[in-house]
């Protein structure tokens, strides 16, 4: 499991040490940076956020030589205490986060938005999908010394009105400004933090959206390099931000997807293909 992605091994992180937050299967965006994390000499922990999830999260944590895989409800304080002491207790510092935490109820990923989003549910996507990141953060933070780096995953429908992403888009808007305010805190310790905003990549997350199909053929059609986003292109990025290559970054929002992002009106031969 831990060789599916042709990932070049290498030691840019080399002795340091991480905690990814938010693989959910082999397919994760969160797992593809792990594997190419750890080729390049890092360290991991992992967390999942219940028993079924655990059954997915070991043995993938496992084929990367994680001895850290701990339980962590991000909803939960307790839970987070407890999680974040276990880090502090093996490890007693940190050296990289990976925030890749999301979700909504299904039925509010469809149709109106207006129509759909309850209160409840408004309430509950931010604290899962934003405020998840400025918990982990403040924890996290309190871990590392100067050099450490964070990154959390966004998408492009925090800028943009996406077909049936709806509550979502709102979250994850709310995800990017939380990354510059916590950019702007800790970087007078040394602590980097930046967001990647990967294009569709066909993830457990990507299967809940009603849309998701044409999502992905218009993100094909309409992009420059005429191609789907690349999970690897996703790691390498992530590897960029987190390893010391991208000293001096923090606060940017690094757009990963073909180049879909720049595009204000796509060819319209390159809708035919």
């Amino acid at each position: 499991m831990g060789g599916e992605a042709p990932f070049p091994s290498g030691d840019l992180m080399r002795g340091k040490r991480g905690m990814i937050m938010g693989v959910a299967n082999k397919n994760s965006i969160a797992w593809h940076i792990a594997q190419q994390l750890h080729a390049q000499g890092a360290e991991l922990a992992f967390t999942y956020a219940n028993e079924a999830l655990e059954r997915r999260v070991r043995p993938l944590a496992e084929s990367l030589e994680s001895k850290l895989i701990v339980e962590c409800d991000v909803l939960s304080d307790g839970s987070m205490d407890a999680a974040f002491s276990v880090i502090d207790n093996a490890w007693g510092d940190l050296d990289f986060l990976v925030h890749s935490i999301a979700f909504t109820d299904k039925e509010a990923l469809e149709g109106s938005f207006v129509e759909n989003t309850t209160r409840k549910n408004f309430k509950d996507t931010m604290d899962v999908s934003a405020y998840s990141f400025v918990d982990a953060a403040n924890r996290a933070s309190k871990l590392m010394k100067p050099g450490g780096s964070m990154i959390t995953l966004t998408y492009l429908g925090s800028e943009r009105v996406i077909p049936n992403y709806n509550v979502m888009g709102v979250a994850k808007a709310a995800l990017e400004a939380s990354m510059r305010y916590i950019a702007r805190d800790l970087g007078p310790r040394g602590i980097r933090v930046n967001a990647i905003s990967a294009g569709p990549i066909k993830t457990l997350a990507a299967a809940g959206i009603s849309s998701g199909r044409h999502m992905f053929s218009f993100n094909r059609a309409a992009s420059p390099l005429r191609d789907d986003t690349e999970p690897k292109g996703v790691a390498g990025a992530a590897l960029y931000l987190l390893s010391d290559l991208g000293a001096s970054c923090t606060g940017e929002t690094h757009h990963v997807d073909a180049g879909f992002h720049i595009v204000g009106m796509p060819d319209e031969a390159a809708l035919k293909e």
